[in-house]
């Protein structure tokens, strides 16, 4: 007799010790607490035809994204596909799902696991492999309408409840419903503080908002939830060092990145790595040697061409390093995967290739060149993946390059669509000032100059009150 999991999704298993482990695997990849992978393969090398395990696995090498894992990846597909109909139809469909990832084709692949959602709306790995897909596919509005579509079915006596809503949370917030997704993101929390992605949605919000002392609190605080042997820790990490980085310390930013996010040899961590050097090398910051290591770690993925977001992310340090043979690699990669076929070809020549030349005409001080690179790609950015706060490093280039190449009432413009969206951000203001500045109008830029200084002291007021509360507690 097969069994089911506490959610009552059919597993084609009577090995009650395989289910067990399922559960704690399912729930140590939802949490993202280490090491999901360990905990099924040491199930399925006691019972190598569980096919539920297989799944887990499979699932664990899509949303690693990651062209290294695709060994494994064929393999558990192959796995389940042997077992024919001793695998049971939601298995069979997650094969089907899987293996269309590891043929390219990630659209689809994504879309058949939701698919499986319609049928079996608390699978939860489908649901976290299907939300995680539409991340990496910029689906923004897929983020919060694929867990919508599940959500009345779930209740808080369904075991994971809390996961569900942490991911409604961040689809919430990067459809820019900020309040009902911080509303949604804090029930998450209440119901399980160490669920880390709910707690990264509401960290998500208050970046978009620019509530950087607000951010601060929230991470710091809640620390010892999401820092400690978490798989994701390291982009919270990079949250916190960019509400410090908006409040112009970067010396906190560097020391963030030396003991938090400094290069491992994990694509996902190595993006974040590359956003927030070359955050600061826009900035005119020296960062040292910084990009010299990103880079050793960047060079295994150089000819890659598996994932565009990641792709450009890895010129970010080989210009950096100023290791132009590797970028020449890469730029290569990006044109093989624009002129081929599958989601990431899509990617590739839509964003990725576009933006990986602005890249390095930045780098290589051509300023307008770089501008005219990003233009047309800014309001399609979307299409290679990230979240807002991740792709804002093109509108972030695309400003500096337009002041730096003297295109002064383009920066303005630009300039102005952050002030409006995000008024509480000094760099908006800092750079507001700036293109002023360009524009020989004194007075408009010491207006923006007052803004930036006086919302510094906000949050450097606020920071000595919260510490002089501490220190009396």
């Amino acid at each position: 007799m097969s069994l089911s999991d506490c959610r009552g999704v059919p597993c084609s298993t009577a090995n009650r010790s395989s289910l067990d482990s399922y559960e704690r695997a399912v729930e140590l990849s939802a949490s993202y607490f280490v090491d999901p992978l360990a905990v099924i393969d040491s199930a399925l090398e006691r019972d190598p035809e569980f096919a539920s395990g297989h799944c887990l696995r499979a699932g664990l090498m899509v949303m690693a994204a990651d062209k290294s894992v695709l060994p494994m990846l064929a393999e558990s597909i192959a796995a389940i596909e042997a077992l024919g109909r001793r695998a049971n139809e939601r298995e069979r469909a997650h094969a089907a799902a899987a293996r269309a990832w590891m043929n390219g084709d990630f659209a689809t692949s994504i879309r058949r696991y939701g698919e499986i959602l319609l049928e079996y709306p608390h699978d939860l790995l489908a649901l976290q492999i299907a939300h995680v897909g539409d991340f990496y596919l910029g689906a923004t509005s897929l983020l919060r309408d694929r867990v919508a579509q599940v959500l009345p079915l779930w209740d808080i006596s369904i075991p994971g409840f809390h996961y569900v809503l942490g991911m409604y949370a961040f689809g919430l917030e990067e459809t820019a419903l900020y309040a009902r997704a911080e509303d949604v993101g804090r029930r998450a929390v209440e119901i399980q503080g160490r669920d880390v992605w709910a707690i990264h949605a509401v960290a998500h919000v208050m970046e978009m908002q620019g509530r950087l002392r607000h951010g601060i609190d929230w991470l710091t605080e809640r620390e010892k939830d999401w820092s400690v042997d978490n798989g994701f820790a390291f982009h919270n990490w990079w949250h916190l060092a960019l509400y410090h980085l908006d409040l112009g310390d970067t010396n906190q930013v560097l020391s963030l990145y030396d003991q938090k996010i400094r290069p491992s040899r994990v694509p996902l961590e190595m993006v974040d790595a590359s956003a927030l050097l070359w955050r600061l090398h826009i900035r005119g910051v020296d960062v040292g040697l910084r990009w010299q290591g990103l880079a050793d770690s960047w060079t295994p993925f150089a000819s890659d061409g598996y994932y565009a977001f990641n792709d450009v992310h890895s010129l970010m340090a080989f210009v950096g390093a100023q290791r132009f043979d590797l970028v020449e690699k890469v730029l290569s990669g990006l044109e093989r995967s624009a002129a081929g076929f599958g989601t990431n070809a899509m990617m590739a020549r839509e964003v990725g290739l576009p933006v990986g030349h602005a890249v390095v005409s930045f780098a290589l001080g051509h300023y307008a060149e770089c501008v005219d690179l990003l233009l047309p790609v800014r309001t399609q950015a979307h299409r290679f993946g990230g979240s807002h706060a991740q792709r804002d490093f093109i509108h972030l280039t695309l400003v500096e390059a337009a002041l730096r190449a003297g295109k002064v009432r383009l920066a303005r413009a630009l300039i102005a669509e952050r002030t409006q969206l995000k008024p509480a951000s000094p760099f908006n203001w800092q750079l507001a000032a700036r293109a002023c500045d360009s524009s020989g109008q004194a007075s408009e830029a010491a207006k923006a100059r007052d803004s930036a200084e006086s919302r510094r002291k906000t949050h450097a007021d606020a920071l000595r009150a919260n510490d002089d509360a501490a220190t009396t507690m």
